[in-house]
């Protein structure tokens, strides 16, 4: 992208946002002026079309945004279709050529459910996913250690696993047709002097925004201009998979942990059809990244091969595009150390800013809550006009802060407790811990978050 000769660099990072592409992204201040354009314009505006690959050849004319956000995930599309609800229309850049529907399910507790109603989508969702009564812990070599009813710790608890493909085309069926441009992975960033951001895509359209939401996920190239460090790599790594079960699954709709040394796993059924899975390992790096199913099958099972079978037939049940392996990461946001959630008219939400592991279920509702935060203090600035938009994104990046520092926290100590693989330390936590001193009702207290609908 050409600059002005004045051209005053604010942020200068060489991040490559692909291994293919070793385009850096940058945040420059430009002298030229951008006319300033209304929040929310009329109804009769002309909507930027999708960008496909099979029709973006070159370059288009620049477009005008008010609002756009980078990421369709969980957090774009929830953020989306929350300010959607209030009249608030956005652009969503998503770099993939559709929904990036991959992966396996996520489990929301009732907090997540609260905010999926408050977006509008809960019965939607509720009505194909099952709810999940309790949990049950064993032992590897399949003795009962300990098993509760969610409800009675907790009447208003609600335990539902929900297929991340799901879960997504459900968000983005709440936008119109022409609000997410799919293709459209960003390569330069600046700032201009009027306080918008021109984004430039890969192929070389330029979008100018006067406000960006980024949820680009835990290696977000926003976040990382931003001033935030990589995620760390916390010493685990999970395979996970969605078995599927053509005549019937044959589970109780409960939640099964099954603790090892150093090897833990856990089975939940998601629908009457399909089962999730997971099985967590100590690994002292991350190691290659391995795509070849049938090479994550065979060091799956190798990993409980002398467990309950009830996990190989899982892992034996799993469809080739559903069987992944990750390394678990997180960010602690450390008090007046980190930099803050937002920065002028840009803003981090879900795991751009706040990467967790996912030992206490709460990644995905987080980002939901961020969502519903975020939007009500985005309307009112645009709307009431009391507050900029800098500060609304102030006052988001407060009010979130002290939920999210301590749950990141909390999850990395429970993920570390239990993948011990001191013989001794696990025995007492087979024998003593968690049948005499484990209660429910403390490990979901996390579950208990407020807001007023939208």
């Amino acid at each position: 992208m050409a600059s002005s000769s004045s051209t005053l660099l604010l942020v200068k990072s060489h991040i490559s946002l692909s291994s293919s592409n070793p385009t850096s992204l940058y945040f420059r201040r430009r002298t030229s002026s951008i006319p300033q354009q209304p929040w929310l314009r009329a109804e009769t505006r002309v909507r930027v079309r999708p960008i496909s690959l099979s029709i973006i050849n070159g370059r288009a004319e620049d477009r005008k945004e008010d609002i756009v956000i980078v990421g369709a995930g969980i957090a774009g599309l929830a953020t989306a279709v929350s300010l959607q609800r209030l009249g608030i229309r956005t652009l969503v850049l998503e770099q993939g050529e559709s929904l990036r529907t991959g992966g396996t399910s996520l489990t929301l507790f009732k907090n997540g459910w609260k905010a999926l109603d408050a977006i509008g989508v809960g019965n939607d969702l509720r009505t194909q996913f099952l709810e999940i009564q309790g949990m049950v812990i064993k032992s590897e070599d399949g003795r009962e250690l300990r098993s509760f009813r969610f409800k009675d710790e907790d009447e208003s608890q609600e335990v539902r696993a929900v297929e991340r493909r799901v879960l997504l085309e459900t968000l983005a069926s709440k936008l119109p047709p022409d609000a997410i441009s799919f293709s459209s992975k960003l390569a330069n960033i600046e700032r201009s002097e009027n306080g918008e951001t021109l984004l430039e895509l890969e192929d070389g359209i330029q979008i100018s925004a006067k406000i960006l939401i980024a949820c680009d996920g835990i290696r977000s190239p926003v976040a990382k201009l931003m001033g935030f460090p990589e995620p760390n790599y916390v010493g685990h790594c999970a395979f996970r998979g969605l078995a599927n079960f053509p005549e019937g699954q044959p589970f109780e709709p409960k939640v099964n942990y099954i603790y090892g040394k150093g090897v833990r796993a856990g089975y939940v059924p998601v629908s009457e059809t399909k089962v999730y899975w997971f099985i967590c390992f100590n690994s002292s790096s991350p190691g290659p990244k391995i795509t070849d199913p049938s090479i994550l099958r065979q060091q799956a099972e190798q990993l409980v091969r002398k467990w309950p079978t009830d996990l190989i037939n899982l892992i034996n049940l799993t469809p080739d595009d559903t069987i992944i392996r990750t390394s678990l990461v997180d960010r602690w946001l450390w008090p007046s150390i980190s930099p803050p959630a937002s920065t002028g008219n840009i803003v981090l939400v879900g795991d751009a800013w706040h990467p967790m592991t996912p030992n206490l279920g709460q990644g995905a509702c987080c980002a939901l809550e961020d969502a519903i935060v975020l939007t009500k203090k985005l309307a009112e600035a645009i709307k009431s006009k009391r507050t900029s938009v800098e500060d609304a994104f102030k006052a988001y990046g407060s009010e979130r802060w002290p939920r999210i520092f301590p749950l990141t926290v909390r999850a990395y100590l429970v993920g570390a407790l239990l993948q011990w693989d001191n013989p001794l330390i696990c025995a007492l936590r087979d024998n003593i811990v968690v049948p005499k001193l484990v209660r429910l009702g403390p490990v979901l207290e996390h579950t208990n978050f407020e807001f007023d609908p939208l």
